[in-house]
């Protein structure tokens, strides 16, 4: 059978291929077994072939690698950089991590430390690192370590006997937190007491209890009851302090408590309530379960409802001074006093809307004044910042009258709106109607001459029908026409008493209106009612209750 000969390598035109270009398919062909043929190991080839096809596999391996090589170089940094990560990681953390994973070794490290610490005297610190702090944490991480309970309780009975070293030692102060700690560990009841007896009567003598009971009572009659490091009651709590049951020393705080219930009860028949409840509190605070105390609680209280109801009472006649201190007083004898927190919101209301009524009158420097007691007591309280608004637009409307009129112009306009108010007045149109009566001429008088004496005279003028207007339609029920009237007396007669009370009347007016309207069911009524009224007096007696009960009504609608 005739043989076919396969061709040089280097005779074919396309023998030159580089192995890096070689397909994958035919390296078989020179790998491959030898099926099918007895051309030896290399399938039947000849042998001069070997070299070539023992080069090409190895050149198509070492390119593979160098690819795979290159395709993986950047994982390769970020692979280095992870791996320092978690060994920087497990450096930091292993004491942490040894921790949770093997608590019973960490509980023994704290046992350990907890016992070398009780050794060196360091039976507690602040830092962590005391003998019971330690034995605490550890007995956090193992509850059933009995080992930790036991070395607690030698920690108890080591303060007790450095309270009776510091104790003979005459160091009193440590003496007494040893015993703290010692109390605090459970050590036996018997045996810390045996201690504090000894501790006591160490002090005691050391203090001189007859020196303290002769200076107590040497202050208590120089009328120093209190107050201060050398006052009687100060030095009768030393006594105590050192000797609880002594006699002498019980019956002289006694007597002066005693004394200064009586100056409380003088201060309260006075209507000193601040000095009565700060003597009371005195007592309260050296022996809260004294026999008078009761008694002289309930008279304050009392006091302090009296005071309060002067207050209101001050609120309503719009003596607004008084009533902002009586509230202040009662606050300050009890600070949860919700009816005086109140008062102290209407009080500002009612600044701000003085405010309002000195602004209309042009009055700028008194308005500021009271918008600032007002935003003083309450920044947030009803009306205030309505009166910042009004008070600004006041200024601005009379800054551009003040600079659009030359003087020689101001003067004409002020004479004819003088003499137009006279007219008016002369025809009997005093209050109405709108624009044409004298009120109305003299409010624009008034806005570019407010202080002229021509302007003062004819509002004095006025203030008369604008008196009887409002009188005439409250009496009628037009409240709203009335409401106008106090406007134009307001303009006419500034802050007057007499218009604080007919502001009064009007709210209550108001108030009885909303009320009827709300039983009615007319809800937009009631509260127009009520806006109308808090806006004219934010104290006035009902306002609450009615305000409350139309509350509940909308909630129930």
């Amino acid at each position: 059978m005739p043989t076919s000969k396969i061709p040089r390598p280097d005779s074919h035109p396309d023998s030159r291929v580089d192995a890096v270009n070689l397909p994958a398919r035919i390296e078989p062909v020179f790998v491959g077994g030898n099926a099918g043929g007895s051309g030896g190991r290399h399938g039947g080839l000849p042998d001069h072939h070997a070299d070539a096809r023992a080069d090409i596999p190895a050149a198509a391996g070492t390119t593979r690698r160098r690819r795979l090589m290159w395709a993986y170089r950047p994982w390769l940094g970020w692979a280095a950089v992870a791996i320092v990560i978690v060994l920087g990681a497990m450096l930091l953390l292993r004491q942490p991590l040894s921790d949770r994973l093997w608590p019973q070794t960490r509980a023994q490290q704290l046992h350990s430390e907890a016992g070398l610490a009780l050794g060196q005297g360091r039976l507690t610190a602040a830092d962590g690192h005391g003998a019971r702090e330690l034995y605490e944490a550890a007995l956090a991480l193992d509850p059933d370590r009995a080992d930790a309970r036991a070395g607690l309780a030698r920690v108890g009975y080591a303060a007790l006997a450095q309270a009776r070293l510091a104790s003979a030692q005459r160091r009193y102060a440590d003496a007494h937190r040893a015993v703290a700690l010692a109390s605090e560990l459970a050590v036996p009841t018997a045996q810390v007491d045996a201690v504090v007896a000894t501790l006591r009567t160490r002090e005691a003598a050391d203090a001189g209890i007859g020196r303290l009971l002769s200076q107590a009572a040497a202050a208590g009659a120089a009328g120093h009851l209190d107050g201060g490091d050398t006052s009687a009651l100060m030095l009768y709590r030393r006594v105590l302090a050192l000797q609880p049951s002594n006699t002498q020393a019980l019956e002289g705080r006694e007597d002066l408590l005693a004394d200064l219930l009586q100056q409380a009860q003088a201060a309260l028949a006075r209507g000193e309530l601040l000095q009565a409840s700060e003597r009371v509190n005195r007592v309260r605070d050296a022996d809260p379960g004294h026999a008078s105390l009761p008694g002289a609680l309930a008279d304050l209280t009392q006091a302090s409802d009296r005071r309060r109801q002067r207050a209101y009472a001050d609120l309503r006649r719009d003596r607004l001074p008084s009533a902002l201190q009586g509230y202040r007083d009662v606050l300050t004898v009890d600070p949860g006093d919700v009816e005086a927190a109140r008062g102290l919101t209407r009080v500002a209301s009612a600044y701000a809307a003085r405010s309002e009524r000195l602004a209309a009158d042009f009055s700028f420097a008194q308005a500021a004044v009271a918008l600032g007691d007002a935003q003083a007591i309450d920044l947030d309280a009803p009306g205030i910042a309505e009166a910042q608004r009004h008070l600004a637009r006041a200024r601005q409307s009379q800054s551009r009258t003040a600079v659009a009129l030359p003087p020689a112009e101001r003067e004409r306009r002020l004479r004819l709106w003088l003499q137009q108010a006279a007219a008016a007045e002369a025809r009997g149109d005093l209050l109405t109607p709108p624009g044409d009566s004298a009120y109305d001429k003299l409010r624009a008088a008034r806005a570019i001459a407010p202080s002229d004496t021509r302007v003062r005279r004819a509002s004095a003028r006025l203030l008369p029908a604008a008196e009887a207007c409002f009188e005439d339609h409250l009496r009628g029920n037009r409240l709203t026409r009335a409401r106008q009237c106090l406007d134009a007396r307001r303009v006419l007669d500034g802050d007057s008493a007499t218009l604080g009370d007919a502001q009064r009347r009007l709210a209550q007016r108001w108030i009885a209106v909303g009320n009827e309207r709300l039983g009615a069911g007319e809800m937009q009524a009631a509260q127009t009612a009520l806006a109308s009224a808090r806006e004219l007096d934010a104290g006035a007696a009902g306002l609450d209750e009615f305000a409350e009960r139309l509350r509940a009504a909308a909630a129930a609608d």
